[in-house]
């Protein structure tokens, strides 16, 4: 008799409100395909994985770290009361883990927004070690064997975005953290593929939003509905 083939996970599709979720009650309901169900021996091999290394303190600060987000969390009833950034997240995390070297890396286009916040991560007593995209002036044609109708900048010996360099020049620099500033897609990929220390994300690109790709998504039933007819 041939194996029944698991369903794949497609929680984005749940359909179900938060409250009615299993995931997040137990008296929830389980949604279509829902992994809390239907995959017992993944989730098991999962949780076995947070006894390897220095995992667990890992997620028992990022767990605390996620708490400590919320104020006045005492009261009842409880109305949830967000009360800190997403840099200063990221600092207080470090804190937490003991780190005193992190590592930045950066978009060239960012490199204002890199100097702030390098400045914000100082104020928590750490060291900040960064790294920009074009570091090293890696030739974008001939390197990467680019025609010219490839190259933003037509015509000229433009630099290549260098993410594997970005990650090797941190971790020489000892890092035990990496912050992603506004990486370009796949080069973020690149960056976090070679990274050596853990890493986070302090901001993503998205050139046309300012940095918030998630407004194309809260717009997508008025001025972007063109987001569900991609054309090449």
């Amino acid at each position: 008799m041939a194996k029944t083939k698991k369903p794949a996970p497609t929680c984005a599709s749940c359909g179900l409100e938060m409250p009615d979720r299993l995931c997040m009650y137990p008296e929830g309901k389980p949604g279509k395909h829902c992994p809390t169900v239907s995959d017992k021996a993944v989730l098991k091999k999962a949780n076995a994985a947070y006894h390897e290394g220095d995992t667990m303190e890992f997620a028992r600060q990022a767990s605390k770290q996620e708490a400590a987000c919320y104020a006045n969390r005492n009261e009842r009833p409880y109305t949830m009361q967000p009360s800190k950034t997403r840099i200063m997240e990221i600092g207080e995390f470090a804190g937490r883990m003991g780190y005193k070297k992190i590592g930045l890396a950066f978009c060239i286009g960012l490199a204002r927004e890199a100097e702030m916040a390098a400045k914000v991560l100082e104020g928590y007593g750490l060291t900040v070690l960064s790294a920009c995209c074009k570091a090293g002036r890696t030739s974008k044609g001939d390197f990467l064997g680019l025609g010219d109708e490839d190259l933003i900048y037509q015509g000229t010996d433009e630099a290549m975005c260098n993410p594997i360099y970005q990650a090797k020049l941190l971790a020489e620099a000892g890092v035990q953290l990496n912050v992603i500033l506004g990486l370009c897609v796949g080069h973020d990929s690149l960056f976090m593929q070679a990274s050596k220390a853990p890493c986070t994300v302090l901001a993503v690109k998205d050139r046309v939003t300012g940095h918030n790709p998630l407004a194309a998504l809260y717009t997508s039933g008025t001025y972007y509905k063109k987001l569900y007819k991609p054309k090449p």
